[in-house]
Parts: structure tokens; sequence; C-alpha cells
């Protein structure tokens, strides 16, 4: 195949912009915060900021913009990056959405804290849209500054592309850089702010449509803008189901659903919390979008969320994820009524959600667990223990791989407690009880494992491939942000390689995959997080 040519200069970028081409415009053209009606979007520049520095790209991102690598280390993709200047064909806005936020209506939102820049159509003739976070006000940045600090920043960066990596539907990011001033941050809400680097990423993802895209227009009984926006969407994102109509919509939406299950069982298998599954931050397109205080579990709670605003509710905890997903799909089928004005379409989209989910998360664990077919009562069972001593989940499914089922039942089950040790935050958890509930549970599984008769090294090389060997654990990236703060950016860029290969054994990197240390177990970014920027 031949190589397509690689652009040298920002300038060669193509736009076609069809999003603020196609939809309505806020006809206020001053960027004052207000309420906006019956548009779409307001046009609006990036803040100037003083001293820009590119801190880190991504390779895979600018690849799939069709940048080279001169231009990524240029001055311009610095300055175009950070929101100084605007590529010959890019059009500035900020889009208008509302949602509900743990669980009740706010109203209109919109982006905020983020900027577009417009749609780049590559030499592949995929449609890639640009969008700045922390570049400053928007007329819907409400009582915010519309900027991010470092820490969010990087964070960001990190978890989209290392997202990408293990295979979970996520927006991207081609760069993180530096603006060269603070931000001043309540980082815990407790009346003690304190000024904090200043930063921008920039997201990449085919859309930034989210569910209350939708949902403010109905609220607003904008039946017209809901169906040019929806027609819209389905014109440019879904277009393989064809013209817009009734019995469109109803796919769409069965789609939509489709999406956001499959997205919802990556979470799962690899131990995610989105930490704020606001109705604003549901992509359309079933990708994950806004990573603020997310988190990774580190000792498998079906309990935990990472972040602080939810600590008493725990309304998005890791193990209620799948049901929120649902609750957020109702919300946008309610928004969508109007297009549709039958419910069962609706229902049958929700069933959808439902059946995919189930079937999805069936067949997710029996991979982790190396089983050919689903088996019910071993999965639950082991699901009820991993929570009653603190457990590494990651940790739990890459050793359990190791099991070597040609032994005697004895002897392997003997030879799995010992892979399984390191998986233990706290040893003298591992009552008597516990160890003879996990005796019988791993003598059942070996016996299944015996009876499928697949090949340890075959069931290993599968199981690997669905459980990571490394993820983006809270206390590295907050050890990268440590060093980052104080002008040091070898971590983010170490860990940016490892997190390009989570499945594999990299012998030189095997202290990325260690569990937890007990200073991290409280510090904040660590354990929890708030939605501080």
């Amino acid at each position: 195949m031949k190589s397509l040519a690689k652009i040298t200069h920002l300038d060669q970028l193509t736009f076609d912009n069809r999003f603020i081409g196609e939809l309505p415009a806020d006809e206020e053209p001053l960027n004052t915060r207000r309420q906006v009606f019956g548009a779409c979007y307001s046009k609006v520049l990036p803040t100037q900021v003083a001293k820009p520095h590119c801190v880190a790209y991504s390779y895979e991102v600018a690849d799939l913009l069709d940048l080279s690598d001169e231009v990524c280390v240029s001055n311009d993709f610095t300055q175009v990056f950070a929101g100084n200047r605007l590529a010959n064909g890019m059009e500035s806005y900020a889009t208008c959405y509302g949602g509900h936020q743990f669980g009740n209506w706010a109203g209109q939102l919109g982006d905020g804290r983020a900027i577009n820049l417009g749609e780049v159509i590559n030499q592949r003739s995929e449609r890639w849209t640009l969008q700045l976070k922390g570049a400053g006000a928007t007329p819907y940045s409400r009582n915010s500054d519309g900027l991010a600090v470092l820490r969010s920043s990087v964070r960001e960066f990190l978890c989209s592309e290392a997202m990408y990596h293990l295979g979970v539907p996520t927006t991207r990011a081609l760069s993180l850089t530096l603006t060269g001033e603070t931000v001043v941050r309540d980082m815990f809400y407790d009346g003690n702010p304190r000024a904090e680097l200043g930063a921008v990423v920039c997201r990449v993802a085919p859309s930034f449509t989210r569910f209350g895209s939708f949902q403010i227009l109905t609220a607003r009984s904008d039946t017209s803008l809901l169906k040019t926006l929806a027609d819209y969407t389905i014109r440019t994102d879904f277009p393989e189901l064809g013209e817009p109509s009734t019995a469109v919509y109803t796919q769409w939406f069965s789609e939509i659903c489709r999406r956001t299950a499959e997205m919802i069982v990556h979470w799962q298998r690899v131990g995610f919390v989105h930490g704020v599954m606001n109705t604003d931050n549901m992509s359309i397109l079933g990708l994950t979008i806004d990573y603020g205080p997310y988190g990774w579990l580190e000792n498998y709670d079906p309990n935990w969320t990472p972040n602080t605003t939810d600590a008493d509710i725990k309304r998005y905890r890791f193990g209620r994820q799948p049901a929120m997903a649902y609750w957020n799909l109702v919300q946008l089928a309610n928004a969508l009524y109007p297009l549709i004005e039958r419910v069962e379409p609706l229902k049958a989209g929700l069933a959808v959600y439902n059946d995919t989910f189930e079937q999805g998360w069936q067949t997710m664990i029996a991979a982790k667990l190396g089983l050919t077919v689903f088996d019910e009562t071993l999965c639950s069972e082991l699901l009820a223990l991993l929570p009653l001593v603190e457990t590494d989940m990651t940790i739990f499914f890459r050793q359990i791989a190791l099991i070597d089922s040609n032994l005697e039942l004895a002897q392997s089950v003997d030879h799995a407690i010992e892979q399984l040790a390191d998986a233990y935050y706290l040893p003298e958890q591992l009552t008597a009880d516990y160890r003879e509930r996990l005796n019988h549970w791993l003598s059942a599984y070996i016996q299944t494992l015996k009876q499928q008769a697949v090949p340890n090294e075959v069931r290993r090389e599968a199981m690997n491939a669905v459980n990571p060997k490394y993820v983006l654990r809270n206390y590295l990236a907050q050890l990268a942000i440590d060093d980052a703060e104080q002008g040091n950016f070898a971590k983010i860029h170490e860990l940016l390689e490892l997190l390009r290969h989570p499945y594999h054994e990299q012998t030189d990197k095997q202290q990325f995959a260690a569990k937890r240390p007990d200073w991290a177990r409280q510090r904040a970014g660590c354990s929890m997080l708030s939605c501080s920027s």
C-alpha cells in the first residue's frame, strides 16, 4: 500500500467544519456568560496565553491527522494547540448542551472549558474534530474561567491514550501544552485555593456530541432544532442508517444503546471508574468522554468511586456504572421522544442495551478467566470473593492466567495460591475461612479448565489479551504530576510509552505493575479526586 504524504505545516490541514456549516449559530457575537437559545454553538476564540510549552504529543493521534513529526515538534504546533493561533481553515466555537448532574436536571451546561477548532478530514476521508480543553471562557462557562490546570490535564492526556491502547472506546488526545501562566484552584473545595500551572489538552474525536446536546432542546420544547441536530448527527456520524426518518430515529437510538453497552463492558473489564457519569458526559458515539475525577480500581471494591463529590451517595461507583448508563439512556430516550412519538420503539432500544451489556459482560468475564463458556456459578462466586479482602484487580486477573492445569488438582490449587499471593494488599485478612472458600473456588475453577482441555499456553495468551498488565494507576499519574509541576516531564513520556503496550510483558517496567503503595492509600490524587480542574 502506498504510504500517505505527511503534512509539513498545520495550514495544510483540510477542514470542512460541517458542524457549524449546517447547524444554527448563536446570534450574539460577544463572549459573555448567558443562556443560548435556538443555536447549537457559539463562535468564540481561545484565550491567548503568555508562554506556551508543548509537554508531550501522541504520535498515533498525529498520524490520524497526517501530521509529520517535524510539525509536532515545531513552535507553530505549540502556538496553535495552546490556542494562540488558528491555522488556516480553523473556525473556533463552543457547543450548547444541557444535562442531568448526579440525577438532577441542571439546565444549560455547554462547553464551559472546551473550544472546538473545527473538523479535519484526513487523507483516509475520516472526520476528526479538534477540541482544546482549558483554552478559556465561553458563553457556557457560568462562573468558571474556562481554564484547566496541569494536574487534570496530565491525567486527561495520559488516560485518553491509555484507554485507546486498552481497547476501550474513547476520545483521543493529541497534545499536552503548558500555558506559561497560573490558574487559581481550590482543589479540595475547602476554602484554600492556590495558584497552579495552567495547561491545555487538544482532544480529538469524530464528534463530541453528547446526550445533553439533545436534552437541552427537548427541555426547551425546540423540536425543530432537535430534529435538525438529530438529522445532522445521523447523516454525519451514522450514515450507514440511511436518510433520517421515524424508523431511522429508532434504529439510531438502538445503535447508541448498543455502543454504550459495549463501552461499559470495557470499563468493567479493565476496572475503570468514570466518576462523573452525568448525561452531559455521555457520548452519542459510545466513546469514553470527559476524563475528570476518574480512577482505576486498585483493590476490587464495587462500591468505590474516585469522585469526592460523590463520596457519600456513590451514585457513580464502579458496580453501578452499568445501571447508570441505562438511566442516562432513559433520559436520552425522553429527549428523542418528540421525534418518534411512540414509547415502544424507545423501550426496544433500551432492551438492546440490556441484552448487549448482559451478553457482552458474560463473554468478557469468561474471557478474563480463560473460560470457553460462561459459568455463572464460578463467576458469581469469584466476584463475591474478591471484595472480602483487599485484592488488586489488575494483578489478580493477570496472575490467574499462570495457573498450571496440567498438575494434579491439589498441586494445581497450591500453585495457584502462590501465583495469586502478590494480589493481596493485607495478607493478614486471609483468614482460615477465607482461604477455605478460596481453595474451594480454585478447585472448581481448575477442574473446569481441565475439562476444557485448552493448552496452558493457548489459554494464557488469550487471557493476557484481555487482562492488562499495566493500567494508569492513580498513584502513577500523581507521581508524573508531581514531577511535571517541578518542570520534569520524563515520567509523562515514560507512562505514555508504557501504556501503549498494556498487555505486553515489558520486562524492564515491572515496577509499574506493582500494587498501590501504602503511602498512596489516602493521598489526594491517588485515592479520590474532586471535580476541580
